[in-house]
This record gives C-alpha cells, structure tokens and sequence, in this order.
C-alpha cells in the first residue's frame, strides 16, 4: 500500500475536484495546485500551496511554463528505494508527490468548435499535463495517478490506508492511455491540415460506447468504440429511444443501413440483412417507400433492420409494427409513432442526428492479421450527365429513373453485385458471389416476372457477355455498369442484339 501524502492536482475538467481535494485535505494531504485549480479549491476554503511556491519561479510565457521544473519532476520520477535518489532529494530539499491528479486542455472540444482557427487550436496543445501524467504512471510504483474523474471516489475510499499497487498499475495504464488518445488527436488534426493523405505512421484512438455481450458469434467477445470527433448522422452518436442493447452484427447491419438510406434524397425505406440490402423503396411520401421496401422481398426482410430518411409517423409506424424486425432507425419518431413501435418490447428504435454538424471520418479501416488496411470511403456518385450511352438505343426517361436508383443501392451490395430496379425499387439483388453471372441469375429468379422491363446495375464491368444475354432472357431493357473490360464490345453487342440500352458510369463499386 502507498499511502497519499503529498498531491499535485491541476486538471481542465474540474468535475469532482473540490470534493476530492476536501476528502484529502480532511485527512493532512498537503496540495499544490496551479491556475484555475488552484483558484476553485481556495475560494472552497481548501488549503492549497502553488506551484510556483514549490518551484521558486514564476509562471511565465503566458502560463505555458509552469509544471516544467526540477522540483515537479524530481517529485513524481524518484525512485524511493533508491539511495542515490534519495540523497539528491534531500540534498536539494525536494518533497516526492504520491498522488498526481491531472486531464489535460480541452483540445478536441476546441477543434470541435465549427469556427475554430488554426492558431486556436495549436494552443489548446498541453504540454506540462502530458509531462506530469507520463511521469506519474511511469513511476506508478510509488504513484497514484488519475485522469478521470470516475476515478476518484475509489482512491478517496483506499486512500485511508494507500492505494494498492494493482490499483496504482490500473490508472497507470488508463493515464498513458489518456496521453496516447490525446496525442492521436493532435496528430490526426495536424496531418489533416497539412493535407497528408497517407502518413508513414497512422495513429488512431476510439472511445468506448459500450461493451457488446459478444462478437459476430458468442465465442467472441466485442465493444464497441467511436470516434472521438465523430460528426454527422452515425450510429455511434444515434440515440437508442426503446429496445434491447444492440449487438455487434445489429451495430454492424444497422450502419449498412444507415449508409444506404443516407445515399437518398427523396423519401426512401432500407431493409438490410447481413449487410447486404434485402429492399429498398423511394416514393412521394415515406409510406409509399416502405411498402415498396416491403415488397421488394417480403421474406427476406423478416428479422431485419430498417432505416429510413424521413421522421416516422403514425401510419408508417402501423405497417412496421406488423412484422419482426431487430431495428428501426430513422431520424425521428413523432410521439404517436413512437408509442405504437414501443408496444413492442424488444424492438430497437434508434434516432439518428439528421442536423448534426460535418461529416463521419472519410477514412476507412480494415484489420488484418498483423496490420491494417487504410483506405478512403467510397462517396462518388453519378449523375445522368456523366454517363455514357454505349448502345444505340438511348434510355427512356423511365429507365434512366431506373438505372440511377440501381445504381446508388448496386454500390452497397457486397461484391460481386448486381442489382434489379423498377419503379422506385428493388426487384432483385445478387450480393456476393463468386462470378458476376452467379449473381445476375440469383436477382432475375428473385425478381421472376417483374423483371420484364426492368433495369440492371452491375457494381464492376462485365468479363464476358454472359450476363447480357441473361439479363435479355429476363426481359431487362436497360444496364448501368462501370465499363472498362477488354470484352466491352461483345457486351455492347449483345445489348444491341436485344435492343438493350446500356450505359458506362467509368467508376467501379467494390465492397468486400
């Protein structure tokens, strides 16, 4: 046990610092302070020494120098067993600290702020609290530090009697985690202001939203994590309104969702099984758009989640309520529709920010075994305008309706993908196969019938005509494809034979 003799407690958030510095001071702790820290805790009526009492010199440059001292950090590193560390101490009548109590400028706040100016931001950049942090968990065998305020009330309750080593390892841990989230912060910014895209080291740190039950099975165990400034509509920052705790895959299915409903402007429903969708619908009212979801694959949305654009209102709310599904995600729910769906006790409602200020991280990560992959999100899109008609027949203003909405859910299909589309929604998806002609076979024979004037989206080109000819036994009258193959003539051909229109977006849609 080490017991807590000496503090040094300087924080920027001051959550629980006057009640901490009270339970120590009842108990003879002599505290040393700086700035506004020591300010609240005198006018509390807690004695407090400055800092600048203990070092003999003032602060200066503004306050930027002030911790950085023989005496500060002689008192947090000395290794008390000892002799010759012992003996310069004495020498040079320094006082070891035994509990060092600090968090650190508010530098992401500050870069939170929309308006916020590159010089502001540089100087929100702590030094001294790092120092003190970093020195205090390195010498943790003899030092208790903390850096969260939830922490307080447990080195309040053991330090009676001192704080036990795994304790003292335990926020050891947690402190050089705090630098090292904090540092990643600074480095993020500074990289994305200088513009560089892919740095030659990467650092990243996340914050924890919850601990998940498990992983994608239960031999796995999960948590989940989320930006530290994230920004816009996700569903790290969505408000879960009623429901069970989500799971890895619900987090996981429901950002697929959420991804695809966001690729819409007009009024659009998202179903989405396994990350795939298993129906999309876009019509005048939101209530045209889930039933156009809904039929799309009435089977298959069974036991899925659903997002949706618009604010969910008592009819729409009526419909969902009438099969099972995991979540409803939307950016709101007026009272009465909220009520309806809350008569269900397991479903999940979460409200997604619709007006939250900048945009998610564009950069993408994937782990593999021994590293990383790092890559930027996927956000083109296409417009009729910069597409190229490589048939003779042009599309009707039908089919280029058509095509242009394959196109946008074709591009959130797993791999190889290909997407059917009449009408304001989907009739057929082939998601993840092997060969491109695999998937087209698996969209016709969901789509049957309807697929007769129908309009295909592939998310990558054609190798070979194959899947041409079996868009024309369908009846499908017009493809969207990126084009690029060294075959492209045999598909444009093939289309021509059967009267097909087809066009080339230049731009390719993996997702793996």
């Amino acid at each position: 046990m080490q017991p807590i003799r000496r503090a040094l407690i300087s924080v920027s958030d001051k959550t629980g610092v006057v009640e901490l510095a009270q339970a120590l001071a009842s108990r003879g702790v002599e505290i040393i302070s700086t700035g506004g820290t020591k300010r609240q805790l005198a006018e509390a009526g807690i004695p407090v020494i400055g800092v600048s009492e203990v070092t003999g010199f003032p602060e200066i440059l503004d306050g930027r120098v002030k911790t950085l001292h023989p005496r500060i950090h002689a008192g947090l590193l000395a290794v008390r067993d000892e002799e010759s560390h012992r003996r310069q101490l004495e020498d040079r009548q320094i006082s070891v600290f035994d509990l060092v109590v600090v968090n650190l400028y508010p530098f992401r706040q500050t870069i939170a702020k929309p308006d916020v100016s590159y010089s502001e931001a540089v100087e929100q950049i702590d030094i001294g609290g790092p120092s003190m942090v970093r020195a205090a968990a390195k010498n943790h065998r003899y030092v208790t530090v903390l850096v969260d305020p939830s922490d307080y009330h447990e080195v309040i309750q053991q330090g009676r009697d001192g704080v036990d080593m795994a304790t003292r390892r335990r926020l050891a841990a947690k402190a050089f985690r705090h630098t090292a989230a904090y540092d990643a912060v600074i480095a993020g910014y500074l990289t994305e202001e200088v513009g560089e895209e892919s740095p030659d080291s990467l650092t990243v740190t996340y914050e924890k939203v919850q601990s998940l039950r498990y992983g994608e099975n239960p031999q796995q165990t999960a948590s989940f994590y989320r930006e530290p400034l994230a920004k816009g509509p996700s569903i790290a920052t969505a408000e879960q309104l009623h429901g069970k705790e989500l799971s890895y895959n619900n987090i996981n299915d429901a950002n697929a969702a959420l991804e695809m409903v966001m690729a819409f402007a007009e009024p659009t429903a998202v179903g989405v099984k396994h990350m795939n969708p298993c129906g999309v619908g876009s019509g005048n009212t939101l209530l045209e758009a889930w039933e156009k979801a809904l039929a799309s694959d009435p089977v298959s949305i069974f036991g899925g989640i659903v997002a949706l654009n618009r604010e969910v209102d008592q009819d729409v709310a009526l419909q969902l309520k009438e099969i099972f599904l995991e979540i409803i995600l939307a950016p709101g729910f007026t009272n009465e529709a909220l009520l309806i769906l809350q008569e269900k006790k397991n479903l999940r409602l979460l409200r997604w920010n619709e007006d939250a200020q900048g945009r998610a991280s564009s950069l993408q990560l994937q782990s593999v075994r021994g590293g990383m992959l790092a890559q930027s999100a996927d956000e083109q899109t296409v417009t009729k305008a910069e597409c190229e008609v490589v048939t003779k027949r042009n599309p009707t203003d039908q089919e280029w309706e058509a095509l242009l909405f394959a196109w946008k859910v074709v591009k959130h299909v797993k791999s190889n993908a290909i997407v059917l589309a009449k009408e304001g929604r989907t009739i057929g998806i082939g998601a993840g196969q092997m060969n491109r002609v695999g998937a087209a076979s698996i969209a016709i024979q969901q789509a049957k019938e309807k697929a007769k004037g129908a309009a295909l989206a592939s998310d990558a080109f054609f190798p070979m005509a194959d899947t041409v000819e079996k868009a024309a036994e369908a009846g499908i009258t017009a493809i969207i494809q990126p084009g690029g193959s060294i075959r492209d003539q045999a598909s444009i051909d093939e289309a021509n034979k059967h009267g097909i229109t087809m066009i080339f977006t230049g731009t390719r849609h993996f997702k793996h």
